[in-house]
Formats: C-alpha cells, structure tokens, sequence
C-alpha cells in the first residue's frame, strides 16, 4: 500500500488581468464575434498571458490558451468609450473592435476601417485590454459583468 500523498499545490494567483469589454446593445452572435477577434490580438502579442499546451489521455495534442481567465463585462457607448480614453492614457495593451468591422470581411478591410476614422471618433463596440489588475479595474470601472 502507498502511503506517499501528493503535497496540496497552491492556488495560482495572478497579479494581471484580461479583461474584455462590450457595449451593452450589441446582439448575442456580435458579442461572440467581438469576444473572440479581441482576445486573439492579445494572444498574439502578449507571449507571456498563454500557457502550455494541452494534452489527452491519448496522447492527442491541442493549442495552448490563455493561462488565466479573461473577465467580460458589458457597458454603455459612454462607458466604453471612457474605459478607451483610459486605456490610451495608462499605455496598456488593447485591441479594439468598432462596429465598422461588421460590414468588412477580411483583416485587410478591417484595418482600413479603423485607420480611416480619427481616435475621438471610433464608434467602439469592445475593447479587450491586459495589464496589472488595478490599473484593469480602473479601465473598466462603470461596466459590469456580462450576464
């Protein structure tokens, strides 16, 4: 009989934050839409937020993700566009989403869209941000927590 136990691993905590923000009108299949293009521009610059890859049982192998949660929240057009004003003034990473996007189809039409419209003037739909907690939790301060 094996009486050597595993000792208890610690939780893991995180002294960063992912979070993503939409405004609240959007419809449920926008939403998804927004989420997933907004959290792939942090993935791609931001080595460190992904973990390691996955495995089964079997053997099969499957992509790495995020190593930690991403919160959603939703806001009003006003809030959104506060939460972007700060995002900006604290220099954190950010990817943005305007609903020009929905009209275009390829990245190429998407870049253009949002390089053709002044930074006062971007009509905001989500905007996904990381950085150390606190400064996240000033970002978003005035959304909620998407139902």
């Amino acid at each position: 009989m094996n009486t050597h136990t595993e000792p208890a691993l610690e939780p893991i905590r995180f002294d960063t934050k992912i979070a993503v923000l939409l405004r609240a009108d959007l419809e449920t299949w926008q939403r998804l839409n927004v989420t997933s293009f907004l959290v792939s521009g942090l993935g791609t610059q931001l080595p460190e937020v992904i973990g390691e890859p996955y495995e089964d049982a079997d053997g099969v192998p499957y992509l790495p993700m995020f190593r930690q949660p991403v919160m959603v929240f939703e806001a009003t057009k006003e809030t959104l566009t506060t939460a972007h004003a700060r995002v900006l003034s604290r220099s954190l990473p950010r990817a943005i989403f305007t609903s020009d996007l929905f009209a275009t189809g390829n990245d190429r039409d998407n870049r253009a869209a949002v390089r053709s419209v002044p930074t006062a003037d971007l009509d905001l739909v989500g905007l996904a941000v990381h950085g150390p907690k606190n400064a996240v939790d000033k970002v978003v301060k005035g959304a909620r927590m998407h139902p």
